[in-house]
Protein backbone atom coordinates (compact mmCIF):
# COMPACT_ATOMS: atom_id res chain seq x y z
CA UNK A 1 0.00 0.00 0.00
CA UNK A 2 1.21 3.19 -1.04
CA UNK A 3 2.37 5.65 1.84
CA UNK A 4 -0.28 8.63 2.07
CA UNK A 5 0.92 12.24 0.83
CA UNK A 6 2.16 14.38 3.48
CA UNK A 7 0.35 17.57 4.67
CA UNK A 8 1.66 20.58 2.16
CA UNK A 9 2.06 23.83 3.80
CA UNK A 10 0.00 26.91 2.83
CA UNK A 11 -0.23 30.45 3.48
CA UNK A 12 -2.80 31.54 1.07
CA UNK A 13 -6.29 30.30 0.54
CA UNK A 14 -8.50 32.56 -1.56
CA UNK A 15 -11.69 34.38 -0.39
CA UNK A 16 -12.38 33.37 -4.22
CA UNK A 17 -12.83 29.99 -5.03
CA UNK A 18 -14.37 30.01 -8.89
CA UNK A 19 -13.43 31.40 -11.93
CA UNK A 20 -14.91 30.91 -14.98
CA UNK A 21 -16.10 31.95 -18.66
CA UNK A 22 -17.83 35.01 -19.03
CA UNK A 23 -20.90 34.80 -20.31
CA UNK A 24 -21.67 30.88 -20.06
CA UNK A 25 -23.71 30.19 -16.62
CA UNK A 26 -21.96 27.93 -14.35
CA UNK A 27 -24.32 25.19 -15.05
CA UNK A 28 -23.13 25.01 -18.65
CA UNK A 29 -19.40 24.48 -18.13
CA UNK A 30 -17.37 21.50 -17.37
CA UNK A 31 -15.13 22.00 -14.05
CA UNK A 32 -11.87 21.51 -13.38
CA UNK A 33 -11.04 21.43 -9.36
CA UNK A 34 -7.80 22.86 -8.87
CA UNK A 35 -6.35 21.92 -5.21
CA UNK A 36 -5.54 24.51 -2.53
CA UNK A 37 -2.26 23.31 -2.59
CA UNK A 38 -2.09 23.68 -6.53
CA UNK A 39 -2.77 26.97 -5.93
CA UNK A 40 -0.17 27.89 -3.73
CA UNK A 41 2.80 26.57 -5.92
CA UNK A 42 0.98 28.40 -8.54
CA UNK A 43 1.43 31.34 -6.43
CA UNK A 44 4.70 31.03 -5.26
CA UNK A 45 6.21 30.24 -8.59
CA UNK A 46 4.52 32.23 -10.91
CA UNK A 47 3.20 35.46 -8.93
CA UNK A 48 5.89 35.27 -5.83
CA UNK A 49 8.57 34.43 -9.08
CA UNK A 50 10.52 31.99 -6.39
CA UNK A 51 12.72 29.43 -7.67
CA UNK A 52 11.25 25.84 -7.19
CA UNK A 53 14.17 25.17 -4.41
CA UNK A 54 12.70 28.06 -2.25
CA UNK A 55 8.95 27.22 -3.45
CA UNK A 56 9.52 23.49 -2.18
CA UNK A 57 10.69 24.65 1.16
CA UNK A 58 7.81 26.99 1.76
CA UNK A 59 5.22 24.45 1.19
CA UNK A 60 7.80 21.86 3.30
CA UNK A 61 7.63 19.47 0.13
CA UNK A 62 10.77 18.02 -1.42
CA UNK A 63 11.68 19.70 -4.99
CA UNK A 64 10.57 16.56 -6.91
CA UNK A 65 6.77 16.89 -5.16
CA UNK A 66 6.74 20.41 -5.87
CA UNK A 67 7.45 19.84 -9.29
CA UNK A 68 4.92 17.50 -9.83
CA UNK A 69 2.14 19.92 -7.94
CA UNK A 70 3.02 22.86 -9.77
CA UNK A 71 2.84 20.50 -13.25
CA UNK A 72 -0.26 19.67 -12.58
CA UNK A 73 -1.25 23.10 -10.94
CA UNK A 74 -0.36 24.40 -14.51
CA UNK A 75 -1.66 21.49 -16.78
CA UNK A 76 -5.36 21.97 -15.41
CA UNK A 77 -5.20 25.87 -15.61
CA UNK A 78 -3.97 25.70 -18.94
CA UNK A 79 -6.56 22.91 -20.06
CA UNK A 80 -9.56 25.28 -18.50
CA UNK A 81 -8.39 28.11 -20.49
CA UNK A 82 -8.08 26.35 -23.85
CA UNK A 83 -11.50 24.14 -23.40
CA UNK A 84 -13.50 26.87 -21.92
CA UNK A 85 -13.66 24.68 -18.90
CA UNK A 86 -14.38 26.77 -14.92
CA UNK A 87 -11.72 26.37 -12.34
CA UNK A 88 -13.24 25.42 -8.39
CA UNK A 89 -10.38 25.67 -5.87
CA UNK A 90 -11.24 23.18 -2.99
CA UNK A 91 -9.55 20.31 -1.12
CA UNK A 92 -6.27 18.67 -1.26
CA UNK A 93 -3.76 17.68 1.64
CA UNK A 94 -2.68 20.95 3.16
CA UNK A 95 -2.23 23.38 6.23
CA UNK A 96 -2.23 26.44 6.97
CA UNK A 97 0.96 28.03 8.26
CA UNK A 98 0.89 29.40 11.46
CA UNK A 99 3.34 31.86 12.60
CA UNK A 100 4.18 33.16 16.15
CA UNK A 101 4.38 36.92 17.38
CA UNK A 102 5.54 38.92 20.24
CA UNK A 103 5.02 41.87 21.22
CA UNK A 104 8.12 44.11 22.74
CA UNK A 105 5.72 46.66 24.67
CA UNK A 106 3.95 43.96 26.99
CA UNK A 107 5.92 40.79 26.37
CA UNK A 108 2.64 39.23 24.93
CA UNK A 109 3.27 35.95 22.50
CA UNK A 110 0.29 34.66 20.57
CA UNK A 111 0.24 32.93 17.38
CA UNK A 112 -2.19 33.33 14.38
CA UNK A 113 -2.51 31.64 10.54
CA UNK A 114 0.01 33.08 8.39
CA UNK A 115 -0.32 36.71 7.29
CA UNK A 116 1.84 38.34 4.73
CA UNK A 117 3.62 42.26 5.47
CA UNK A 118 5.94 42.87 8.26
CA UNK A 119 5.44 43.31 12.21
CA UNK A 120 4.89 46.63 11.32
CA UNK A 121 1.73 46.14 10.13
CA UNK A 122 0.62 44.53 12.41
CA UNK A 123 -1.02 45.27 16.34
CA UNK A 124 -1.08 43.52 19.42
CA UNK A 125 -4.15 42.17 20.53
CA UNK A 126 -3.29 43.09 23.77
CA UNK A 127 -2.07 46.84 23.92
CA UNK A 128 -2.53 48.23 20.73
CA UNK A 129 1.24 48.33 20.25
CA UNK A 130 2.65 48.64 16.59
CA UNK A 131 6.31 46.99 17.87
CA UNK A 132 5.97 43.07 16.62
CA UNK A 133 8.45 40.44 16.23
CA UNK A 134 7.40 37.30 14.37
CA UNK A 135 8.52 33.73 13.95
CA UNK A 136 7.40 30.53 12.31
CA UNK A 137 8.02 27.84 14.86
CA UNK A 138 7.36 28.89 18.38
CA UNK A 139 10.83 29.69 19.10
CA UNK A 140 10.72 33.33 20.31
CA UNK A 141 13.27 33.07 23.08
CA UNK A 142 15.46 36.27 23.54
CA UNK A 143 18.65 35.50 21.09
CA UNK A 144 16.78 33.67 18.35
CA UNK A 145 16.19 35.22 15.04
CA UNK A 146 12.32 35.69 15.18
CA UNK A 147 12.14 35.35 11.49
CA UNK A 148 11.68 31.93 9.45
CA UNK A 149 14.87 31.00 8.94
CA UNK A 150 15.43 30.41 12.80
CA UNK A 151 19.58 31.27 13.03
CA UNK A 152 20.99 32.99 15.86
CA UNK A 153 21.28 36.86 15.54
CA UNK A 154 24.89 38.42 15.34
Amino acid sequence: MPRPPKWRRVEFVPDITHFKPAGVPLRDLDEIVLTVEELEAIRLKDREGLDQEACAERMQVSRPTFHRIIGSARGKVAEALVEGKAIRIAGGRYRVARRYYHCQTCDYDWEDTFVAGSPGELHCPRCESPDIEFGSGGDNRPGRCRHRHGHRDE
